[in-house]
């Protein structure tokens, strides 16, 4: 009898969604639940509904000047959140509503 591979959970999780073809979706729920703890208390506060379209993540903002503010430096936004979830294009843009 031969010794078989042994692999982590984790691995096999992502093997099963790789060969699934559901990692995309998985790293864009990924990208939604991070978004409060990526950007802080204080922007979660102001933050309504989140989606994905596309590649491009759509949020809502309450406040005109956070909007302003977070439309700006949306690009490193992007990268930030799409290195949080340990995947490089996940989310291409964002859009603030």
């Amino acid at each position: 009898m031969q010794k078989q591979e042994t692999q982590t959970i984790t691995d096999l999780i992502y093997d099963f969604l790789r060969e699934n073809n559901l990692e995309q979706g998985y790293y864009e729920q990924q990208i939604l639940s991070c978004w409060d703890a990526v950007l802080g208390p204080t922007i979660a506060r102001y933050t309504g509904k989140k989606e994905i379209k596309n590649g491009v993540l759509f949020v809502h903002i309450k406040s005109a000047p956070l909007r302003q503010e977070l439309f700006q430096c949306r690009y490193q936004l992007v990268e930030k959140l799409n290195t949080s979830v340990g995947a490089t294009n996940v989310i291409r843009d964002i859009r603030l509503l």
